[in-house]
């Protein structure tokens, strides 16, 4: 449905890409938070912020001016500040939070034993004697409960605190999707996108969902939307693909992934061509585990961070290899590579064309 018109229009398509993201609110019935504009149709009148409309860049750039000055007068009454989750969106939010709001009183908490509960341990110690170093008060093994006056004192806010963020985990917002295509289970209570080894959408039975009349797949799912993992039988290192974080780098992989099948099927359908150049017989491509998947950059401020490689799917793996402000500099340059490829930037695509394009998937 277009934003101006009252009524649903049908849109003929060859091909279909599904690529909504996620949320990262878990306790708000849509998911809202700073971290994602509330654009959903449904979602907006229920919001926290419904006469924004972030589904415009000025909207969401006169959210993010209300979110400033609110800050901003936090720290001028030296508020206390709790953030909820000490993963790396609550890592990273409070220590900007610190940097350039000096007088707020903050807190962190997560039902974890340590802050960035996947990293390896030397990280997640070095995030948090970087917090404790910034006068930041951990607390962990502790669960997040509103309603007991008991839970803000055991973690020195008797009578609450004077604003609270909870970044804790993610949730699905594909509710324009049919009910047999999303999963039972899940992040956030379900609601993801299923897949097939192909990024194909598929049904709960197993089906590839929207072929066409040879059998192709027409409608792909790529990203946080889906439901990140192709599981099996037994144990998840068995998995065909077992679960990604919902980062970006895996997000552009399975891009990568679904654009070649779009222009296989289109070859073989369209086309007619059943071999390669080389004759070899066109046949639609698998994902697999992206190594990329395993590159964790967490920002401590804007003059520190640490970077993580080598991770997967088991918890605390990895190695932090680059750590203090040669990491700050490691992100900048991402940032800016990556602006720059967004921009057609020749610099920027070569940079991740390769990234992206590596000889063999480590």
């Amino acid at each position: 449905q277009p934003m101006f018109v009252k009524d649903k229009e049908v849109v003929d398509f060859d091909f279909c890409v599904i690529a909504a993201g996620c949320n990262f609110g878990v306790f708000h019935k849509w998911g809202e938070s700073l971290w994602f504009p509330t654009i959903h149709a449904a979602a907006r009148p229920e919001g926290s912020w419904p006469h924004l409309d972030e589904r415009f860049l000025e909207g969401r750039r006169r959210h993010i001016f209300e979110e400033y000055k609110a800050i901003k007068d936090l720290n001028e009454k030296h508020a206390s500040v709790l953030v909820v989750g000490a993963g790396f969106i609550g890592v990273e939010w409070i220590t900007e939070l610190e940097h350039f709001f000096k007088s707020l009183k903050l807190t962190i908490i997560d039902a974890l034993p340590q802050c960035l509960g996947p990293l390896p341990a030397n990280a997640a110690t070095y995030c948090s004697n970087y917090m404790k170093k910034h006068g930041i008060k951990e607390h962990y093994n502790t669960k997040y409960n509103a309603k007991d006056p008991d839970f803000y004192s055991s973690i020195g806010l008797p009578g609450g605190a004077t604003k609270e963020y909870v970044c804790i985990g993610v949730k699905a917002s594909n509710y324009f999707m049919p009910t047999e295509t999303t999963s039972e289970k899940g992040p956030g209570g379900g609601g993801w996108i299923l897949m097939d080894m192909n990024l194909a959408v598929k049904t709960r039975e197993g089906k590839v969902w929207s072929t066409d009349e040879q059998g192709y797949p027409r409608i792909f799912a790529i990203g946080d939307c889906n439901y990140g993992c192709v599981d099996g039988p037994g144990p998840m290192d068995n998995w065909p693909v077992p679960a990604i974080p919902k980062i970006s780098y895996p997000g552009e992989e399975e891009a990568i992934v679904a654009i070649r099948n779009i222009e296989k099927v289109d070859k073989l359908v369209f086309r007619n061509r059943t071999v390669t150049n080389m004759g070899y017989p066109i046949e639609l491509s698998t994902m697999h585990w992206p190594w990329g998947a395993g590159m964790f950059a967490t920002s401590l401020g804007p003059d520190d961070a640490c970077f993580v490689a080598g991770a997967n799917w088991v918890k605390n793996s990895g190695l932090m290899c680059v750590w203090g402000s040669p990491c700050a500099v490691q992100k900048e340059i991402i940032e800016a590579s990556k602006v720059d490829e967004c921009a057609f930037g020749i610099v920027g695509r070569l940079i991740w064309h390769f990234v992206h394009h590596t000889p063999v998937h480590l």
